[in-house]
């Protein structure tokens, strides 16, 4: 990488409104909350955002951590995928499908990616993407000690992970939200030889893939909107708006950072960042999806060494984020 709501009446509301045709029509207005409320629906003022546990979501860390190395063609990546495939199923973003795809590296060896899709609400056809990288570099690059060594990856690219699914849970257990929404998990975020910018030729594999290819998704109509979570577990959090965000979806952007503000005002600056960020959320603004990315760049000394480990992180920075983002998704 690089520096409305709507209501829905159950089926059984004749049995329920016939008899309020015999009642006065100044209690009909009275009525009608109560009757929307039936919807299965949840209004924006009635979401609770601290159902978001951070504590959950650093164990998600810790337990993706038990996995390294994760990068592409390892034994942990394959882990990787099957942990995150077995979380959602205790969800109801159960509808989980696998893209899977090889991908021809310039020295001629051919990598397996696999991005990772679970939808809520699959028939609503206004959705949302909310999107990650599960995998991880395959070694510590700029570790001045121990380059050669496994990277562990607590904040990159686990942090994300464990955003999305305690989002899952979360979500889970609320009414549904106003839209329908994805959980995008993508591969091949670190690049062909999973290297991330140790590579010179760094380019997203698995998201540039599912942006040439929404129409196996996404036949009828586009998703409305998509945001993009990597490294955003830091202790010292201070996220900023991305300038590419902004010139794509700068509304959204605002309207996630000024709940951010609001939940948690020291993790969250009104200003964008000083410089763009290439990264999963570039091939689908390239695509013609308004897409934003929330992130932390700045996390040195520890940025892709092997000192990316769980103690870097903070369930209340977890918190911040996915609280956030489930009110967020509330306020469609």
């Amino acid at each position: 990488m690089q520096p409305s709501l709507r209501f829905r009446l159950p089926t059984f509301t004749a049995l329920i409104v016939l008899p309020l045709l015999a009642l006065p029509l100044l209690a009909l207005p009275l009525l009608a909350l109560p009757l929307l409320a039936l919807g299965g629906e949840a209004r924006a003022d009635e979401v609770k955002p601290e159902l978001w546990d951070g504590q959950r979501a650093l164990a998600v860390i810790t337990e993706l951590l038990r996995f390294t190395p994760r990068s592409m063609e390892t034994p942990g990546h394959q882990k990787t995928i099957d942990y995150i495939k077995a979380e959602l199923a205790k969800t109801k973003f159960n509808a989980v499908q696998e893209q899977r795809f090889v991908f021809s590296r310039d020295d001629g060896n051919r990598m397996a990616i696999t991005n990772i899709i679970a939808r809520l609400k699959p028939d609503d056809p206004h959705r949302i993407i909310v999107a990650t990288h599960y995998d991880s570099i395959i070694k510590a690059y700029r570790d001045a000690k121990k380059p050669n060594a496994p990277m562990p990856g607590a904040n990159n690219s686990s942090s994300g992970v464990a955003v999305l699914l305690e989002t899952a849970r979360v979500l889970s257990e609320l009414p549904e939200p106003p839209t329908g929404i994805d959980l995008v998990f993508f591969d091949g975020e670190e690049g062909s030889i999973s290297m991330g910018a140790g590579d010179p030729n760094f380019r997203p594999v698995g998201s540039a893939y599912f942006a040439e290819h929404l129409k196996d998704f996404y036949p009828a109509k586009m998703p409305e909107k998509a945001i993009d979570f990597d490294m955003v577990c830091d202790r010292d959090l201070h996220l900023k708006m991305e300038p590419t965000s902004l010139a794509s979806a700068g509304d959204e952007v605002k309207k996630f950072w000024t709940i951010g503000k609001e939940l948690a005002p020291d993790a969250f600056e009104m200003r964008p960042s000083p410089y763009a960020i290439d990264d999963d959320h570039s091939f689908l603004q390239q695509a013609g999806i308004p897409s934003f990315i929330v992130i932390d760049f700045e996390y040195e000394p520890f940025y892709n060494t092997t000192q990316d480990t769980i103690d870097k992180c903070s369930a209340r920075s977890l918190e911040a984020v996915g609280r956030t983002l489930v009110k967020y998704l509330y306020q469609q």
